[in-house]
């Protein structure tokens, strides 16, 4: 993402964006009015969502239209995001259009063409700006469904061309849309720091319901966070919330501001979130430009007085619509049980670190962390395993980015080392595969998360199901699921009567892959044989041959 972001800026031409930028409109991405599913910032796994989800009224195939004038500038089909189309702007801005059900021609014979040549469904064209000019108000693809979506709309990322910042494009469509409806808070959670301070007695986290009358005592640093969403009129989704500001006795403490994030920031969601709790404190490698702590201890509050201390949030919405709901801290003088920790298992957030034991290494290079982090490391043995189960920290704690982790082999029950991976151990003894090499005498991988970590063999080749194979000629589609219960799907080829065949997965959450019989390609009338060949991670493969009526 980030070479293609420079390769964007450079191929935009950077100039004059500053006074373009004042004056840059967008015309509606439909002919239509604008509702949505989702919103720009909002709280997502490892990431902030990036855009805005349009709804298309439970349908595909809607028109989606150029915003202004410029040219196409990327186009893809991949398995996360389905059919993508990215556009570059002459006003600074650049877009990127997801799940789409298709492209337009002459792009979409161009796709398929190159589809064919590769032999795959996954294809990247980046055409010469002068290939495909656009207009304002051009239909330039069908909305859609494809990739991780959980129904029709359009994901519509508008990027800073300059800089390749995510921003977000909300102002650009605010009077096409109606919202009077204020943010809503569902909870407030307190955050004793270890070591420094205590809330209610204990150092735990600490929850309380908004506006709540309860009488929360607390003693020394404390921090404290928000759960709530916004909404807007005439649909009953919530959204994030685009700015929080919090004030201690009429002090502002911390403020945020989503309205923008680089493609390397995102990751720190990490940090600001606990759950769908935003802290408004930061963690001291959290370094989000959309955060500001606006007192001298990054947004944490000491309560050093026998006093009450007057908790304010002021929640605010892109459209100016604003709650506020007030709280009570007593100061309540009570001890504080000191931070104990064995040095060794001390990761500092503003170095790198190193964990050594027998059979596993790991390196944490600085900047991987947020905060100190005293890890709860655990070691157990199987007789029978290939290595042991290493337990980095008893709750998952995110990285910012890869780290190596190495495992050392115990034994090997079988010679052929590519059907060795690393495995991720969870709470409820499930495993998902990390991927990894063998490398003198250890599995090598790379991992973005302190969890629980074994060596594990998949020798079993995946399945291939076919669906509703009666129906293949007169649907005029070749259904199939496939499954793969350690290592997961790493290549699949097709063909019809000995020739490829297109198959695809058009939507990753219902997990399927099917090919739209081409009868430029298939000769109607006849039997004819489908082969399906899958190989998984560990390079297991499984062919599937039926035949069909067509």
């Amino acid at each position: 993402m980030k070479r293609y972001i420079l390769a964007l800026m450079l191929s935009c031409g950077i100039q004059g964006y500053a006074q373009e930028q004042k004056q840059a409109t967008f015309v509606s991405p439909f002919d239509f009015p604008l509702t949505l599913s989702g919103n720009f910032g909002e709280i997502r796994s490892n990431h902030f969502h990036g855009g805005l989800d349009f709804k298309t009224g439970g349908t595909i195939g809607k028109p989606v239209r150029a915003l202004s004038d410029g040219y196409i500038s990327r186009i893809r089909v991949t398995n996360g995001s389905g059919y993508v189309l990215d556009v570059c702007y002459h006003n600074g801005y650049s877009t990127i259009n997801r799940h789409l059900n298709g492209f337009l021609s002459p792009i979409a014979e161009r796709v398929e063409n190159l589809q064919y040549e590769k032999e795959n469904w996954e294809v990247d064209i980046v055409p010469e700006p002068e290939e495909y000019p656009v207009k304002a108000g051009q239909p330039i693809a069908l909305s859609g469904n494809t990739g991780y979506s959980y129904g029709p709309h359009l994901h519509l990322d508008v990027f800073e061309t300059e800089t390749g910042d995510y921003i977000d494009p909300m102002p650009f469509f605010k009077n096409k849309m109606k919202d009077t409806r204020p943010p809503k808070a569902d909870g407030i959670m307190f955050f004793p720091q270890a070591g420094k301070g205590v809330v209610s007695g204990g150092q735990k986290p600490v929850a309380i319901l908004p506006n709540s009358t309860r009488c929360v005592e607390a003693w020394g640093v404390i921090g404290v966070g928000i759960k709530a969403y916004d909404y807007m009129d005439g649909v009953s989704n919530h959204y994030g919330v685009h700015s929080v500001v919090l004030t201690v006795d009429d002090q502002e403490v911390f403020q945020s501001t989503i309205d923008r994030f680089a493609p390397d920031e995102t990751r720190m969601i990490n940090s600001w979130t606990y759950g769908q709790y935003m802290k408004s404190f930061l963690d001291p490698g959290n370094t989000l430009r959309i955060m500001k702590a606006s007192n001298d201890n990054r947004g944490l509050v000491t309560i050093d007085e026998e006093r009450d201390y007057r908790f304010l949030y002021t929640l605010q919405d892109a459209f100016g619509n604003t709650s506020r709901y007030s709280f009570v801290v007593r100061g309540c003088k009570q001890p504080i049980e000191p931070f104990e920790h064995r040095e060794k298992y001390l990761f500092a957030w503003n170095k790198t670190n190193y964990l050594q034991e027998p059979g596993l290494m790991l390196v944490i290079p600085k900047g991987m962390l947020y905060d100190d982090v005293p890890i709860h490391y655990q070691v157990t043995a199987d007789s029978g395993s290939v290595a042991f189960t290493y337990q980095l920290n008893d709750k998952p704690i995110a990285l910012h980015g890869g780290c190596e982790l190495r495992i050392g082999i115990r034994r090997k029950p079988l010679e052929d080392m590519s059907k060795y991976f690393v495995a991720r151990i969870y709470p409820n003894g499930s495993k998902s595969s990390i991927g990894g090499q063998y490398e003198d005498g250890f599995m090598k991988a790379s991992i973005r998360e302190l969890g629980t970590y074994t060596v594990a063999v998949d020798t079993v080749p995946p399945e291939i199901i076919p669906i509703n194979k009666s129906q293949w000629g007169r649907n005029g589609k070749i259904v199939y699921r496939l499954k793969d219960k350690e290592t997961g799907i790493r290549s699949y080829r097709g063909t019809v009567d000995g020739k490829y065949a297109l198959f695809g997965r058009p939507n990753i959450v219902k997990s399927y892959w099917e090919y739209k019989i081409d009868p430029k390609r298939v000769n109607k009338g006849g039997k004819h044989v489908v082969e399906l060949t899958v190989t998984d991670n560990c390079g297991n493969e499984t062919v599937s041959r039926e035949t069909f009526i067509w």
